[in-house]
Formats: structure tokens, sequence, C-alpha cells
């Protein structure tokens, strides 16, 4: 089996080709994007991005992360990158992603996290799914409280990036908070069902 591809009403979220790179290079390579992101240099190179996708099939083979481009329905331009490092000891899963600065703004993070967050509970049966984001990024914050996600706490001056230290922000989301529809047609169950009240 393959990477997947996921819809969403203006998304597709497939797997990245080699084609994609100078797209990558591009977006990725914005001072912007790397400001606040853990794992993208600035400068970014071309080849860097012909690296990084060359290791996708290989990742998800192994059972260690699914990573797609995100790109629009209507003309197909590759908007972002969408991810999710997979923990399969511990049935659990980190999301990342970026949007190139041309398409913030526009819901595009939430939407396409939204369809990798069922698909991480729903085809790859995790139990637990988070993300994390640099304080000073609230935009990012304020896409992983759209999902549902409830601010677990605050890693103080754990990141060094640019000869700056930054505190690191954790969300988290189990697979009870979520609800839907796992591979087997099996409804999750939800705090509702369990006759818990929602934040």
């Amino acid at each position: 089996m393959g990477l997947p591809t996921l819809a969403t009403s203006r998304l597709l979220l497939r797997p990245f080709r080699r084609s994609d790179a100078e797209a990558v290079w591009k977006l990725a390579g914005a001072r912007e994007i790397a400001q606040y992101t853990l794992h993208i240099p600035h400068p970014y190179e071309l080849q860097m991005a012909v690296t990084w996708i060359a290791s996708h099939a290989d990742r998800f083979a192994a059972g260690e992360g699914v990573t797609l481009a995100v790109t629009l329905q209507d003309g197909g331009e590759l908007v972002g990158a969408m991810g999710l490092s997979v923990d399969g000891e511990n049935d659990t899963g980190e999301l990342g992603y970026w949007i190139g600065l041309p398409y913030w703004g526009r819901g595009y993070a939430t939407e396409a996290a939204r369809a990798l967050l069922t698909y991480g509970f729903a085809e790859l049966d995790l139990h637990r799914l988070y993300a994390c984001h640099l304080a000073p990024n609230v935009a990012s914050g304020r896409v992983m409280q759209k999902l549902g996600m409830v601010r677990e706490g605050t890693l103080r001056g754990h990141v060094a990036k640019w000869g700056k230290r930054y505190d690191l922000v954790m969300y988290g989301l189990l697979r009870s908070e979520h609800g839907g529809i796992d591979k087997s047609g099996k409804r999750f169950a939800t705090k509702d069902d369990q006759g818990e009240e929602h934040d």
C-alpha cells in the first residue's frame, strides 16, 4: 500500500512528486517559513527539497510517518505540506505542517490538518495525536485550537533557533476526543458517548 490521497472541499492531499521540488524550494525557502518551524533550515536549497521528497515513500513503508503535498483542488497548485511522524510502539503521531506564505490566512492549514488527523485515527489506528509550536507562532496555535486539540503545557526555553530561545507550546488530541469512523467501519467513541462534557 502506498502513500494515501485525501480530499477536502478545497484541497487534495497527495504524495509528493519529484516535479514538486522546485515549488517546495521556493515556498519553504521563505525566511518566514523557516523562522517558526523546527526542522526547516534557511537558506533552503533545491537539493534539500529533492532529498526530502525522495524520503517519503520509505518512511511510510517503514511505518514511521506520512507526508503529503497540500494542493488546490482547482488547478493542482502546491500550497504546502502536511505530515504525521508516527511512534508505532505507543500508537501516537506528531502533526507537522507548513503553508507557503502566499497562501496564509485562507484556512488551508486547518482544512488539511483536519483530514490528516482523521486519517491518523481512522486508518493508522493511533491513540493520540499531538502538535507543538514555537510560542511566537500564534497562528499555528490557532490551527491546533480549531482542530479541537487541547493545550497541554509549555516547555519553557526548549528550542534554540537563530541565536534566540523559544518556549514550545504543546497540544494533544486523544482518539476518544475526536470521533469518527475507523477503517473497519466502526464509529469511534467520543466524549459525549462517555457522558463527559466538552470543554
